[in-house]
């Protein structure tokens, strides 16, 4: 990507990308942030035009001109060329060789840089409170889609063609169903929100047990969730059984790369506790189980990321300051990563710890 002179333009945006929605984040150069906008993503256009109109409500929120906007930085799931700005495959959103930082420069006049969004959230929160100091760790983001960025000794890994942390595509179910991406029975097919909606939906055509779901109009994972902590036994069932599903994946993470810390987030994880609660239940049975896992997944391994915090767009505020100041290190996956995103995290409720479940 191309860059601008960056004198005078004190302001950053960081964007998040995501299946249903953009939202986009103004910061200033200490890291706290003035500005802050969502635009719907559901009609998933080819184009850039919900991104735009995000990061002009975000700077209108914040009181910014565009003039003062140092760069962009944008995350996207999928497979991202974080040189050129093309996302090469977003299988969510339909994407294909979408050539987004380009559009956005245009459209903005703007520095803008690309980068696939788990892998973003990951860098961003290396140096914050919530990685707790670890240099080997995954941010995992459990909503429209599943996924997980990898940092390891400190550096960002994308794997030999970009696509490092795609566990939303391991297969969780062989009988399961059919996943957009061509193979059956995904992770992302049983845990992400839509399935989640979807196997509440199954599980009330399907039985005749009392449940206020079979009041709510359209189902989400959110109405699933909501239920559950209200104690509807379908609602039970079908999060008891997500998170077990969950908890298996992360625990094979944390085995094939030897992390420190898994960081949990998404808008499905943002249930809190009623999410959080039978993956840590269902590590503690593998822990128990075995001497192995015990030795690999400590008891604070997996950590649940406040629900209010957007790890996505305040990486892109990372990014974005990197490229302001004229710094490509952080397109490349063998360059250290150390830059931080201010004070913010610490203006956000605490990491949920274990404690909180207990």
């Amino acid at each position: 990507m191309r860059s601008k002179s960056s004198d005078g333009r004190t302001f950053l945006a960081g964007v998040d990308v995501g299946g249903t929605k953009v939202a986009a984040i103004v910061a200033d150069r200490g890291g706290r942030q003035v500005g802050r906008a969502v635009r719907s993503m559901a009609a998933r256009p080819i184009g850039v035009e919900p991104i735009v109109d995000a990061i002009r409500a975000a700077l209108k929120a914040a009181g910014v001109h565009i003039s003062q906007l140092g760069a962009i930085g944008v995350g996207v799931p999928g497979r991202v060329d974080p040189e050129s700005g093309v996302v090469q495959l977003a299988t969510n959103l339909d994407w294909d060789d979408v050539a987004v930082g380009s559009l956005l420069e245009t459209a903005l006049g703007v520095t803008c840089r690309v980068e696939n969004d788990v892998h973003l959230a990951a860098a961003g929160l290396l140096d914050q409170a919530a990685a707790g100091g670890a240099r080997s760790l995954a941010y995992v983001a459990i909503g429209t889609g599943i996924g997980a960025g990898i940092v390891i000794n400190g550096r960002l890994y994308r794997g030999a063609r970009g696509m490092a942390g795609e566990i939303g595509h391991v297969i969780a179910d062989p009988e399961g169903v059919l996943c957009r991406c061509g193979q059956t029975g995904c992770l992302e097919t049983f845990a992400a929100g839509p399935a989640i909606a979807r196997r509440a939906a199954e599980a009330l055509t399907h039985g005749s047990a009392p449940s206020a779901l079979r009041a709510v109009p359209t189902l989400s994972a959110k109405a699933v969730y909501d239920a559950a902590r209200a104690g509807d036994s379908v609602a039970l069932e079908v999060t008891q059984e997500t998170g077990v599903a969950v908890a298996r994946a992360l625990a094979g993470l944390l085995l094939t790369c030897d992390l420190e810390r898994v960081l949990v987030g998404g808008g499905v994880a943002a249930a809190g506790v009623v999410f959080m609660a039978p993956v840590l239940a269902e590590l503690d049975r593998l822990r128990d189980a075995s001497s192995l896992v015990a030795e690999v997944l400590s008891p604070d391994a997996v950590q649940l990321l406040p629900a209010k915090f957007d790890a996505v767009a305040w990486g892109g505020v990372a990014l974005a300051r990197r490229s302001a100041a004229d710094n490509a290190a952080f397109g490349h996956p063998d360059v250290e990563i150390r830059d931080g995103i201010g004070e913010e995290v610490a203006r956000l409720e605490e990491v949920v710890a274990r404690e909180t479940l207990a």
